[in-house]
């Protein structure tokens, strides 16, 4: 019995290797004959001489996106339940909250954000400024993902645990937030891969970050393949582990029912 369930799980291993070798061949094949097509010709040489420059942009953004992470789930957390919430003005000022983001540009507000409220607050730190208008951003979105995973769980369960004694508290973190977690991971790992691409916007208010050195690369040299391929890679190698860690976290929490 071992032996035929290693052999399987070999021949499965073969397969997903076969599978992603056929995957890479077939998109180098698509570019390859693009470019060809084109006759451009690349000067790889230009992204070792603004290596550096590379490299503080990519950390500034790895950065940036880091503390925005935490604190839009923060945000979303707080403004999500708060649209459940019996306190009237928590409820309003949540769903108020939610709809003016979700209802406007991210570029708008990130100009009024850091042209007005800031400069009238006196914080002139761009990167604090950069973190704050993508948590607000981001944290509406994922405001709306949990309201929505907290309201599809029935109400009989919520009636069940009060019949056991169970706290407000215990309810939720015994009973909904275990399910809860389970159906917004999808959608809240694709809210934080795009929490990190639009953080690129942040260049318009002169944030350092990975975008503006790929834009300075290309206003200086003119290479704007050489500028904008390593800018693909670079948030692509962001976004790849939400991904991967939420399939993991997808495992760990599922349940039969």
């Amino acid at each position: 019995m071992n032996y035929f369930t290693e052999k399987e799980g070999r021949n499965n291993r073969s397969a997903h290797i076969v599978s992603w070798l056929f995957v890479a061949l077939l998109l180098a094949g698509v570019f390859w004959f693009g470019f060809s097509r084109l006759g451009y010709r690349f000067a790889w040489q230009t992204i070792y001489d603004y290596r550096l420059n590379f490299l503080k942009g990519y950390g500034m953004t790895l950065l940036l996106s880091l503390c925005s992470l935490g604190l839009s789930l923060l945000l979303g957390i707080v403004f999500g339940l708060g649209q459940g919430s019996r306190l009237l003005p928590y409820r309003y000022f949540s769903l108020f909250y939610v709809e003016l983001v979700r209802g406007t540009p991210l570029l708008v507000q990130m100009l009024i954000f850091f042209y007005v409220i800031a400069n009238a607050a006196g914080l002139n730190n761009r990167f604090v400024v950069g973190i704050l208008i993508m948590s607000i951003f981001s944290g509406a979105y994922i405001a709306e993902i949990i309201r929505g995973g907290v309201q599809s769980i029935g109400e009989t369960q919520r009636e069940t645990a009060r019949s056991l004694g169970f706290s407000p508290y215990q309810t939720y973190r015994y009973v909904i937030f275990p399910q809860v977690i389970t159906r917004i991971l999808p959608s809240l790992a694709g809210q934080l891969a795009s929490l990190i691409k639009d953080s690129s916007l942040l260049s318009v208010i002169a944030i350092k970050e990975f975008t503006m050195a790929a834009r300075e690369m290309n206003a200086n040299t003119f290479s704007t393949m050489e500028a904008y391929i390593p800018l693909a890679v670079g948030y692509l190698l962001l976004t790849l582990p939400i991904s991967r860690l939420t399939r993991y976290l997808e495992r760990k929490f599922s349940y039969e029912t």
